[in-house]
């Protein structure tokens, strides 16, 4: 019997932590948006899919959305935002050839300590783009 009671009291316990930590994590994600998106993501607030999520909580707030009317619309935001994402990539070459170009003409007036200096930031920006641009896709 003793055995049992300790089992039992045992499983409670497990089954409270659980649970506990199940509720905390379901809070989180309701209440604070961008939790558990990518580092990059929380630091800069640009998690996409939580944008839009806030963006449709607000909305159903504010509007008094029914629920299909929620689902669409998640369905324009997502379709807006992959046109958006097609538009861009149309765009990429000429932004990148802009920037290259700025930066070249920064170059210009720079002593040559300082342009080292600005191609070592530079190759941090750079990365840091990529990084982000991985993620985006």
């Amino acid at each position: 019997m003793h055995r049992k009671a300790t089992f039992l009291v045992a499983a409670v316990f497990v089954l409270g932590l659980a649970l506990g930590a199940l509720s905390m994590h379901l809070a989180a994600e309701r209440y604070w948006p961008g939790y558990g998106a990518k580092k990059e993501y929380r630091e800069r607030g640009r998690d996409p899919q939580s944008e839009r999520m806030r963006l449709v909580e607000r909305l159903t707030r504010e509007l008094a959305l029914t629920a299909e009317q929620q689902q669409q619309l998640e369905q324009v935001l997502a379709e807006t935002s992959a046109r958006y994402d097609a538009i861009y990539e149309e765009i990429r070459p000429r932004l990148r050839q802009v920037r290259e170009e700025g930066r070249n003409r920064i170059r210009e007036f720079l002593t040559p300590e300082q342009r080292e200096k600005f191609e070592a930031w530079l190759h941090k920006i750079d990365e840091e783009r990529r990084k982000r641009e991985c993620h985006d896709r």
